[in-house]
């Protein structure tokens, strides 16, 4: 696809979006930033940004299909190996999705998740995005190599922002090519808080365009995380047929409901452990979260 055609793909999808939003006119709610009256509308909403199947949370939420949402998250620089051991202990007990760790943790996590159905989900080119995409590329295959089954790559945000729509596409495209040929899951974190939405509509149509299979809100290592707002907006830019990971910020049973209500379908978190308790109606410690 030439940039010339990336332009018009954008252009027709900002259209088509501004039309619907000036067509329903919905106020926007206090608690969820989605639809006014949220609690009755949300449905509505999901349905009407192009989701053809919904999971619905009940009160208190069902522990076990909200544990499979989430990926347990642990990306701190000063992780250390007894940190992964508590994690991938914790993912294996409460049967997270997977546990989401640095490319040096990879060998380990899979080692000990090994036989346990908890995937290893690994990052390239975190937190930034600013590095090439054969260096992408190779981080990538060297994360599968060790284990990971899943890839949540950074984009050159700074490319994005410059209208280099080509150079983005192929940056993406170098991960995600290198997952489809390991038949591992490509995810591509467009770091939402420094984006325009118009600018989060182009990032979400080029990772489609690239063959991605989710889109992903932020490192939470940005200036900002996960908002219902961003997850709505890239639910409705890449329709039915991607995945959106809501990821930065989401700390209590709460905010993953407002998450899933507004279009996600998988959910990053250091509270991951507290969000399952909160599920199941436990009391939950007060304990820091391990930061993400």
């Amino acid at each position: 696809m030439t940039r010339d055609e990336l332009q018009r793909l954008i252009n027709l999808i900002v259209q088509e979006l501004s039309a619907a939003q000036a067509v329903r006119r919905t106020p926007l709610c206090a608690c969820h930033s989605v639809n006014s009256e949220c609690c009755p509308n949300r449905l509505q909403g999901v349905i009407d940004a192009g989701a053809t199947r919904v999971g619905v949370l009940a009160a208190g939420g069902a522990p076990q299909s909200v544990a499979a949402m989430i990926d347990h998250t642990l990306l701190k620089p000063d992780a250390t190996r007894k940190d992964i051991e508590d994690l991938c202990r914790e993912a294996a007990q409460f049967r997270f999705a997977t546990v989401c760790v640095n490319p040096a943790w990879v060998a380990t996590a899979a080692r000990l998740l090994a036989g346990s159905g908890v995937g290893v989900c690994s990052v390239v080119g975190f937190p930034l995005g600013a590095t090439t995409a054969d260096v992408k590329a190779y981080e990538a295959r060297r994360a599968i190599f060790d284990g990971a089954r899943e890839i949540d790559m950074v984009i050159n945000v700074g490319a994005l922002k410059s209208g280099d729509l080509a150079v983005v596409e192929r940056d993406i495209e170098a991960v995600a090519g290198s997952c489809r040929d390991c038949g591992v899951l490509s995810k591509v974190i467009i770091e939402a808080a420094l984006l325009t939405d118009e600018e989060k509509i182009t990032a979400c149509t080029l990772a489609k365009a690239a063959g991605a299979d989710y889109v992903k809100t932020s490192t939470g290592f940005g200036p900002g995380g996960a908002t219902a707002a961003d997850v709505a907006l890239m639910r409705r830019v890449v329709g039915a047929e991607m995945g959106v990971k809501a990821a930065g910020g989401v700390r209590d049973l709460e905010g993953l409901k407002a998450m899933v209500a507004a279009g996600a379908t998988r959910v990053g978190a250091s509270a991951g452990v507290k969000i399952v308790q909160q599920a199941r109606g436990d009391k939950t410690s007060a304990s820091a979260s391990t930061g993400y």
